[in-house]
Parts: structure tokens; sequence; C-alpha cells
């Protein structure tokens, strides 16, 4: 078995945990079809097999839907250059606000939106609580923050959780040994598309 089909076994077993949790948080989640907030605005931090998956996913994609992703990689790697760097932007993959390789995408796009905990152990919110959307009437606008209390005020039954989500945490060599693979090297997704990629 390949590297890249152990990584699918592990994504099928981490999807259905995460899967878990957002059914677990329902009553405070906005995510639907069609939204797209977490896919405009980012860099996507991307392992290099999480990159060799969404390659896969791209080649089974019509050629004028490939044509136009090559477009709009070679269009943000150009921005990039005159950022100097990094450059936060809208997903090439992302057309007509649904997510053309859905099922070979990355391990930040199947965790964004739940409630996470960073590095140092402090919870952290997805960035759409700022727009109405997840977590949203829980929002404490003074502090900035989820309110643990405010949910009992609001009559709901389930209290808001943080998961251990985040993509450090998802895409830990250890967790990737424990399914005979390697993530390897992290960058941002526009970082591994390369001038072979758009001028074919």
């Amino acid at each position: 078995m390949s590297d890249l089909q152990k990584y699918v076994e592990y994504l099928i077993f981490v999807t259905q945990k995460i899967n878990k949790f957002f059914d677990h948080q329902k009553i405070y989640i906005a995510c639907k079809k069609g939204c797209a907030k977490c896919c405009k605005n980012a860099e996507f931090p991307y392992k290099k097999i999480e990159f060799d998956l969404l390659m896969e996913g791209f080649k089974t994609l019509p050629q004028e839907t490939q044509q136009l992703i090559r477009e709009r990689v070679k269009d943000l790697k150009e921005e990039q250059k005159k950022t100097e760097g990094r450059l936060a932007h809208t997903c090439p993959f992302l057309i007509d606000d649904v997510c053309s390789v859905y099922d070979f995408r990355g391990v930040i796009c199947r965790s964004f939106g739940l409630m996470f905990y960073r590095e140092n152990d402090t919870p952290g919110i997805p960035f759409c609580i700022y727009e109405g959307l997840n977590y949203s009437a829980l929002l404490n606008k003074e502090t900035g923050r989820v309110s643990t209390e405010k949910y009992k005020e609001l009559g709901y039954d389930q209290e808001p959780l943080a998961f251990n989500v985040s993509h450090s945490f998802l895409t830990d060599e250890v967790l990737a040994r424990g399914f005979g693979f390697t993530f390897g090297e992290t960058k941002p997704m526009l970082d591994w598309f390369d001038e072979d990629f758009y001028n074919v």
C-alpha cells in the first residue's frame, strides 16, 4: 500500500471523528454548501502528502476546470511576488462557492468551523464567528471570546466545546506513524505550485 493510500485511510478515520465533533456542536454550526467563508482570504497550510492528494483530485476534473484553476494559480503566484512572500487568498479550487475537489481537500478544510485548541492549549474560535456564523450567538463582543455561560442563558442544552482539531495537531507525525506514512513539510498551499503546473 502506498503512502498516499495510507494517508487516505487516515483521512477516513479522522474525518469520521471530526464529523462527530461537528454533530456534537451542530446547534452552533452554520456551515452549509455554498457558504465558502473558510475558503476565502486564507493561506491554507498544507503538508506535502495533503497536496499530493489534492493533485490527485485535480486530475479528476474536466479539462476546462483544470485550465481555470491553472490560470487562477498563475494569477495568485504573480500577486504573491508583488507582496514579496505570503498571500491570503481565495482557494483556486473554489468554483461558484463550492469546492471542486471536496473529497480530496486538506485536513484544515475538514476541521475549520469548530472551536479548537491552539498549541498553547488556549481555545481558538473560527473567524466566521465575527460574520454571524459559527458560535456567533455566544460571542462576547467586548472580550472577543465565546461566553460559556451564555449558552445556558439562551436555553441551549449543549455546552460549546473546543476540540483538538488544529492543523498542527491533526498533521502530527506521531499520528502519521500510526498509519504508516509521513505528512512531510508544511507550506501554504500556494507555495507547493511551481511554474510547471500552470505553464502547460
